[in-house]
């Protein structure tokens, strides 16, 4: 089980991300981050795995996904997970069961409230409070990904990210997905 202590206090220090930690997610993705605005969660590694992006991007289009999951070690068992049929059966549960449907609507409120604030915090137009948030909420569940990013980002908030959490092994046990600094990337392309 991941320690939600990896929580970054980022929330209340958005808007400014350490250049070490965007190299880092950079590496992570793959590709230049984009509407980066904090740490949202650090695994137990150290590194960031999921980070809070802005609602809109830098050309003004929505992106409903405030906490991204940028590990790739995490994102692949969660792939794993996915391809398992979970989440046919998580949404067979939400249609029987009216305290988890109760418990992952306000997960979805939580999402939007924070998003909203995200916005005003970065001088943004919120999103439509209408518009998904992530993973489906509230009706539907489609990303683990997504619901994974917010619990970590969330501790305590998304029934099914937790639930998810932990059936995940520890993706981080034999080392983190990249190195975590630029001079460490100089030993890594040796």
């Amino acid at each position: 089980m991941v320690d939600p202590a990896g929580t970054a206090a980022g929330r209340g220090d958005t808007g400014t991300v350490d250049p070490a930690d965007v190299a880092v997610v950079e590496r992570q993705l793959g590709r230049p981050p984009r509407g980066l605005r904090a740490v949202a969660h650090r695994c137990p590694c150290g590194l960031p795995d999921v980070v809070e992006t802005a609602p809109r991007l830098p050309d003004g289009s929505p992106f409903p996904t405030l906490y991204y999951l940028t590990c790739p070690k995490a994102a692949s068992a969660i792939g794993t997970l996915e391809s398992s049929g979970l989440m046919k059966r998580m949404q067979a549960r939400l249609a029987e069961d009216p305290g988890l449907a109760e418990a992952y609507a306000r997960a979805h409120a939580l999402y939007v409230e924070r998003r909203d604030e995200a916005a005003a915090e970065a001088g943004l137009e919120p999103l439509p409070r209408d518009m998904q948030s992530a993973g489906g909420m509230p009706g539907r569940v489609k990303c683990l990904h997504a619901l994974v990013g917010h619990e970590l980002a969330m501790p305590g908030t998304n029934p099914f990210g937790r639930e998810a959490l932990d059936l995940l092994p520890e993706w981080w046990s034999d080392g983190p997905c990249v190195c975590g600094g630029p001079d460490d990337q100089a030993e890594e392309d040796a």
